[in-house]
């Protein structure tokens, strides 16, 4: 992540407020750990990050201050729920060392902030409303952390539909990712949106539209993280293997 190494260098500070500007400031300050020489100087750099480098950094800061307030929900934090988001950045990311630690210092600063989660919600909702794939890649992201463990706790779920509603997504929408992580004989029908009793051409344009806005082309082109891309890059592989399915179900 360049932009993630021109703030810790030293080189260029950001202008992002809200909750996420305040986790991001918190957050990577500590990791400076000392350096009298770079401390402060996120803030104080009047060079700034480009505007998709913005974009990147209120991603990644957004997503894990959002997967700090989920884990904290129940009023505790259990190991295995830290543990499952430390497999998301190494098994789903792939974050390289200075990553990571960037990725668990804003974990901890969002714990300890005082802002919800339905703060850093709207504020991710406001960078990316108008990128419908990012709202759909942060929602995978929730679901995919909160079932780390095989069970979504209704305390979980509850959290989550408040970002469904903040980011505007149907009631059917919302069923379907839900669903998607759930073993049953539909998951393939709603790994793309779909049900099992649609028509071959409702269920061909639909899969014909996730593969427009999730084609790598496409993703590449919204000023993600890297690490994100590849997750989303996962997700369009995903889809390619439902519709592979559901062909041969059907013979299509």
């Amino acid at each position: 992540m360049s932009w993630l190494g021109k703030i810790v260098g030293g080189t260029l500070g950001f202008a992002v407020g809200g909750p996420v500007g305040a986790v991001a400031g918190a957050a990577f300050g500590h990791m400076f750990d000392g350096d009298s020489k770079n401390q402060g100087s996120v803030a104080n750099q009047n060079n700034r990050l480009s505007t998709n480098e913005t974009a990147q950094m209120t991603f990644f800061v957004a997503s894990f201050s959002m997967l700090a307030r989920l884990v904290q929900v129940d009023g505790r934090v259990t190991e295995p729920e830290i543990q499952s988001v430390r497999q998301f950045m190494t098994e789903d990311l792939h974050l390289n060392a200075q990553s990571r630690l960037a990725a668990e210092n804003i974990f901890r600063t969002a714990m300890a902030s005082s802002e919800s989660f339905e703060d850093f919600a709207r504020q991710f909702y406001g960078q990316f409303h108008d990128q419908p794939q990012l709202l759909d890649l942060m929602m995978d992201i929730l679901f995919r952390v909160a079932l780390a463990d095989g069970e979504l706790h209704g305390t979980e779920e509850q959290l989550i539909r408040s970002a469904a509603g903040i980011f505007h997504l149907s009631d059917d929408r919302y069923q379907a990712f839900r669903s998607r992580y759930a073993p049953d004989s539909d998951k393939y029908y709603t790994l793309l949106g779909v049900s099992s009793s649609d028509t071959n051409e409702t269920i061909k344009a639909r899969y014909r539209k996730l593969v427009r806005d999730f084609h790598p082309d496409t993703i590449a082109s919204k000023g993600l993280p890297d690490e994100f891309v590849d997750f989303a890059h996962d997700k369009f592989r995903e889809i390619q293997e439902a519709w592979e399915m559901v062909k041969k179900e059907r013979s299509i």
